[in-house]
């Protein structure tokens, strides 16, 4: 299957390629990651309450080497307060309109462009909800097959693109990522802003502000985004950090330090 390069800066070089992303996307979600120095301030100015924020356990599934993550595969289950375990399988980057047509006609499959100051990718998300029955608690403790966590159609999705020999039973539990996750609705910005602070076990905290839109909307909502947080002494400048791309690596650097 056909991918994308790695996340490229918005510049005027790539706002075509940008548009054409969008064009054949689900939806686009507008990303900010707010400097550990900035992180106190950012509360404060948007008002945030700790004590409405729902708690998760964030889990991913590759190999001690990241084969998975080299091959543009992510596997990840979550455990969340509330509302019961989900799945997904995460293609990144794809290009939409090279998408197989049963995958892109699947009602549990979605294409999504992330964006963020510097950057953006567009990828392919194969969920299922697997309800409030302890599924994430049990595979993750090794009493039961990680593949139980995913559906048929993730695994066949799995078995597609993951990188030759490598099945469910060479992953490894990479995890968990305890994540605290708060809705806002600025009157100001008139729409839903999310912020999730993932908590990671080197004491590194990563402050994601968001906000999620139809493609038609993006450049505007960009804008508008970017002068509500400027307004309020946010940091846009900051460098970007992933929220994924920063457990893959603590968690392999972990596993293959132990095994040394």
């Amino acid at each position: 299957m056909a991918r994308t390069a790695p996340a490229r800066p918005i510049i005027d070089d790539r706002l075509e390629e940008f548009l054409g992303l969008i064009g054949g996307a689900d939806s686009v979600e507008l990303k900010l990651t707010v400097p550990e120095s900035n992180q106190r301030s950012a509360v404060r100015s948007l008002g945030m309450d700790p004590l409405e924020a729902q708690i998760r356990q964030v889990f991913f599934f590759d190999t001690p080497d990241l084969a998975l993550d080299k091959a543009g595969v992510v596997a990840r289950a979550r455990r969340v307060q509330g509302r019961g375990d989900d799945t997904v399988v995460k293609l990144r980057p794809v290009v939409p309109h090279e998408l197989p047509e049963t995958l892109r006609s699947s009602a549990n499959f979605g294409v999504e462009v992330d964006a963020m100051p510097g950057g953006f990718v567009c990828s392919g998300s194969l969920k299922a909800a697997l309800g409030t029955g302890g599924a994430v608690k049990a595979a993750v403790a090794g009493e039961r097959p990680l593949r139980k966590l995913f559906t048929k159609e993730q695994r066949a999705l799995f078995d597609e693109n993951a990188p030759e020999g490598v099945a469910f039973s060479d992953l490894v539990v990479l995890g968990p990522i305890p994540v605290m996750k708060l809705k806002m609705s600025p009157k100001e910005l008139g729409r839903k802003v999310v912020a999730e602070l993932w908590l990671y076990p080197d004491g590194t905290r990563i402050l994601e502000l968001s906000t999620k839109c139809a493609p038609s909307e993006a450049i505007n909502v960009a804008m508008q985004g970017k002068a509500y947080l400027s307004d309020r002494g946010i940091d846009l400048s900051g460098k970007q950090q992933t929220k994924t791309r920063t457990a893959l690596n603590f968690f392999s650097k972990e596993i293959r330090a132990a095994s040394a």
